[in-house]
Formats: C-alpha cells, structure tokens, sequence
C-alpha cells in the first residue's frame, strides 16, 4: 500500500515538473516570437535609413558638382573681364572701349546671377542646398547606426532565449529580455532621435 502511495506520489512529481517545463518552454517561444517581431521592424527601419542615406549623399554629391561648375565659369568670366578691361586700358579707341564697357558689365551680371539666384539656382542656393542634403545624409547615416546594433540586440536575445530552452537555465530567458529591450529602444531612437546616442557620445 505504501508503495502505492509512493508511487502515485512520484507520478504527480513528475507531471507538475513536466507541466512547469512545458509552461517554460511556452513562454520562451512566446519571448522568441515577440523578439523576432521586433527583429523584423527593425530591420525594416535600418534598410529604410540605409536607403536615404545613399539618396541624400548622391544628391548632396551632385550638388556640390553642380556649384563647381558654376563657380568654373564664374571665375572664367570674371578672369576674360579682368583681360578686357586691361586691353581697353591700353590702346582701345573711344569706340572701342564703350562697347568693352558695355560688355564687362553684362558680364558682371552673368557673374551676380552664377553667385546667387533664386530662380537658376546660384552658387549661394547651390551650398545651402548641398548642406541640407548633407544633413539629411548625417541623420540618416546615425538612424541607420541605432537600427543597426538595436538588430544585433535582438538577435542575440534570439539566441539566448533558444539556449534557454536547451539548457533550462532561465537566466538566459532573463538577459535575452533584457536585450531585447535594448534593441527596441535603439530602434526607436532611430526613428525618432537618431542622433541622441551621438550627442552623447555614445557613438561616433
């Protein structure tokens, strides 16, 4: 009878330490689940950022071109201006040196107009566009960063969270939460505070 009772006793060990096991095991898959979930936004914010960092970097890069150009032929015509005048000065006739006049001053205006001009795009609207680009490429480039390592945090979280299972050691379950918090506050600094950890100096 005894050994009835010690039996049935031992059952009862063994299916509340499997239900505890199985109940475990549950919650870990639900932590991995959610853990993966958050590994997919992230992602998805990373290659978001990646992509306008390129974007904003080609357009700042032509940009720039662009106000080269521009400033090329600024100080081509400001140098065959200088030359005019010297030649005017030296052996142009009265003739010949109002019409070199008229000419230097239709070519200041071309070089007034290459410099700043809000309809053609000067020089001066070409570097405050070319800045702008450049800061869009840096906030960019700094999301991209906080995406970047929130993922590598929530995929280590992944990792320990299955060798919790394998091993049993709720520990791991513990630091794989705790990672997986980590990873979902760089992702939302990403989007909105990309460069907090920057200002920090947290990150270079």
């Amino acid at each position: 009878m005894e050994a009835h009772e010690a039996h049935e006793q031992h059952e009862q060990l063994e299916h509340a330490a499997h239900g505890e096991h199985g109940g475990h095991n549950k919650r870990i898959a639900i932590l991995i689940a959610v853990l993966a979930a958050l590994l997919a936004v992230v992602d998805s914010g990373g290659k978001g950022a990646q992509n306008e960092q390129v974007t904003a970097n080609i357009k700042a890069s032509d940009t720039w071109a662009f106000y080269q150009a521009k400033n090329i032929r600024q100080q081509v015509v400001i140098t065959s201006s200088s030359l005019l005048q010297t030649l005017a000065s030296e052996s142009a006739s009265a003739d010949q040196k109002a019409k070199i006049d008229k000419q230097v001053a239709d070519w200041k205006v071309v070089v007034d107009k290459l410099e700043a001009n809000v309809e053609t795009n000067g020089k001066k609207e070409l570097m405050a566009k070319a800045h702008t680009y450049e800061e869009e490429r840096d906030l960019a480039l700094a999301a991209y960063h906080n995406f970047e390592f929130g993922g590598a945090a929530l995929q280590l979280g992944i990792v320990l969270a299955s060798a919790s299972v394998i091993t049993s050691m709720p520990a791991l379950a513990l630091v794989a939460v705790g990672l997986g918090g980590v990873g979902t506050l760089l992702g939302g600094l990403g989007w909105f505070a990309p460069e907090l950890l920057h200002h920090l100096g947290l990150m270079g």
